[in-house]
């Protein structure tokens, strides 16, 4: 009995020993896979699924900083049913990250069901669009704001080409976005590209990326993108000026009021790192524009501060918040990076 007693509990061990190799060795290939294995149909059989919300990042950044994670984590909360996409030009379908390097950002953001990381290839992209002649001829090292002016081209041909909603990496979600089709004005009669959302192949679109092509101009910034989308605003629609807040809408198309998304103003921005003394609502916003472009100054949330913005960490992402946002006397205010606007 004894030696079958022993017998038993040896078994036992080695069958706890080979799941704790398993469990360690799962761990420390972690980054050693890309995400994508989440849908491995790859992101057109995801993105022809349902209705999706797109993220860019047009830099070769792997570890995307706290903003851009709240960004991402803010509309994987918003809207838990529908796949959030966010593509990175530094994944590529061979993508090995170091075994024992540390990302927690990137770690964090795959491990959320609705989140699917994929690489972003331009050329494939923009193919059977208009854009595709002006990419192929292009040459990108002496562009100037080239990663702006390919994340506008980008945010372009996957909305016409899938549908869905696209966002900057520096857009906080607060609610549901009703409209299927529309821009987001951040003044009166001027549109942003920072968010806007369309069904596939809209027509509106397709003109965009063909006057995107017609009238290329990268020493302009904003020319490919907002500017763009005001241009084409003004030919579609004749609206007039918003009244209290109350949307404008033009054929097929709906015209945000600035408050949907820019209730704080770029010249503004500021506020976004100061503390209020009591925190607005937010009641007719969708989503929260921060501006990122604006803050060379590097201004980051540190917890404890109190400030608008730390407030909206804990809120609209608090797995973000928690593992990523450090105190004071941890904090080190350096460079953002560039982003998406």
């Amino acid at each position: 009995m004894l030696k079958e007693l022993q017998v038993s509990l040896l078994i036992f061990l080695l069958l706890a020993c080979g799941f704790l190799y398993q469990l360690i060795l799962k761990s420390s290939s972690l980054f050693s896979c890309l995400p994508t294995y989440k849908f491995p149909q790859g992101p057109e059989a995801l993105l022809s699924h349902q209705r999706s919300i797109v993220f860019l990042e047009t830099s070769e950044r792997m570890e995307p900083p706290p903003l851009v994670s709240c960004a991402v984590e803010s509309a994987a909360r918003v809207y838990p049913e529908q796949p959030v996409v966010f593509f990175m030009k530094g994944l590529n379908n061979s993508t090995q990250l170091p075994p024992h390097a540390t990302y927690p950002a990137f770690s964090l953001l795959s491990a959320i069901d609705n989140v699917f990381l994929f690489p972003l290839d331009m050329k494939r992209l923009f193919e059977d669009t208009p854009l595709f002649s002006w990419y192929t001829q292009i040459n990108t090292s002496t562009e100037r704001n080239w990663l702006h002016v390919s994340s506008d081209a980008s945010r372009l041909a996957i909305i016409w080409k899938y549908g869905g909603i696209y966002m900057d990496t520096d857009v906080i979600s607060i609610r549901p976005i009703p409209e299927e089709n529309f821009l987001a004005a951040q003044a009166s009669q001027d549109s942003s590209n920072g968010v806007f959302g369309f069904l596939p192949h809209h027509p509106f679109l397709w003109e965009c990326m063909e006057n995107f092509v017609e009238h290329y101009n990268s020493d302009i910034w904003g020319n490919q993108g907002p500017y763009l989308m005001t241009r084409m605003l003004r030919v579609w629609c004749r609206l007039g000026n918003f009244q209290e807040v109350s949307d404008l809408r033009c054929l097929n198309l709906s015209f945000l009021h600035p408050q949907r998304f820019y209730p704080i103003s770029f010249r503004e921005w500021r506020r976004y790192y100061s503390v209020w003394d009591t925190d607005p609502s937010f009641n007719d916003s969708y989503a929260l524009h921060l501006w990122n472009h604006m803050n060379q100054e590097g201004r980051v949330v540190v917890r404890g501060s109190n400030t608008l913005v730390e407030n909206l960490y804990r809120k609209h992402c608090p797995t973000t918040y928690r593992d990523l946002i450090q105190g004071p006397e941890e904090s080190v205010t350096g460079n953002l990076g560039l982003g998406n606007k």
